[in-house]
């Protein structure tokens, strides 16, 4: 499953999920970018490019930045993602909103960049970090839930337009990962949690990439419009 020599961009490429996913896509020869907001990473082998996925002017900056480095981008895997849990009663009208913005119109906006040279191309392939929440639900992340769940209507919509110039797009959606977005809860909640889960453990961030991996390669041409779980089982077919 090497690719050496295509360009990929990762969104949120700076930590947890998407870090593991850049990294392995760097380790199979892809020519790798990846978005940060804020202070530069520490990414050796990494082209990193700062980047707010609610802002379409830094989308475009980044992208050609990526261009004039590397080259068009061949293979976009969107991970970058914020949540904001709260029950339905004190969530506040912005934490919804800025949730869907980022997780949702974000894939939206580098998904609408990258076709422009991938439909030229007649190739590319299209990959968003969806959970295993936009499937089951969990009570104080309805707006998590929802710019997750969203993802998959909008992937296999794009599979549909895109799938003649043989671009794929598809959905990876984790389960319990081991990332600072798990680290946040408390024991009781974390192993409350790993008890859902018929494996019996959270997973780890390379499990997530090598799914990742296996899409955007060659091998991977005849999958398109898939929700991936990587999830131990916890959603268990459930929305696949």
């Amino acid at each position: 499953m090497t690719d050496a020599g295509r360009v990929a961009l990762v969104t949120g490429g700076n930590r947890g999920i998407g870090l593991a996913c850049a990294t392995a896509l760097a380790e199979a020869g892809y020519r790798v970018a990846i978005t940060h907001r804020g202070e530069a990473p520490d990414a050796p082998g990494l082209l990193a490019v700062p980047c707010d996925v609610t802002d379409p002017a830094t989308v475009e900056a980044a992208f050609a930045a990526v261009e004039e480095a590397l080259g068009p981008v061949e293979v976009l895997v969107h991970a970058a993602g914020i949540n904001a849990d709260t029950l339905l009663l004190m969530m506040k009208e912005e934490d919804f909103s800025r949730v869907i913005d980022a997780n949702l119109t974000g894939a939206f906006r580098v998904s609408k960049r990258a076709a422009k040279h991938m439909l030229r191309a007649r190739w590319g392939r299209i990959i968003f970090v969806g959970s295993v929440v936009g499937q089951i639900g969990s009570a104080g992340q309805a707006n998590y839930a929802a710019s997750k769940a969203g993802l998959v209507g909008f992937a296999r919509s794009l599979a549909r337009e895109l799938a003649p110039r043989s671009i794929t797009v598809n959905v990876v959606s984790p389960g319990p990962i081991d990332t600072d977005m798990l680290r946040a809860l408390d024991d009781d909640q974390r192993a409350l949690l790993t008890s859902m889960v018929p494996l019996g453990r959270v997973g780890q961030p390379e499990e997530v990439a090598a799914a990742v991996g296996y899409l955007a390669s060659d091998a991977a041409a005849y999958l398109t419009g898939v929700n991936l779980p990587v999830d131990g089982g916890l959603g268990m077919g459930v929305g696949s």
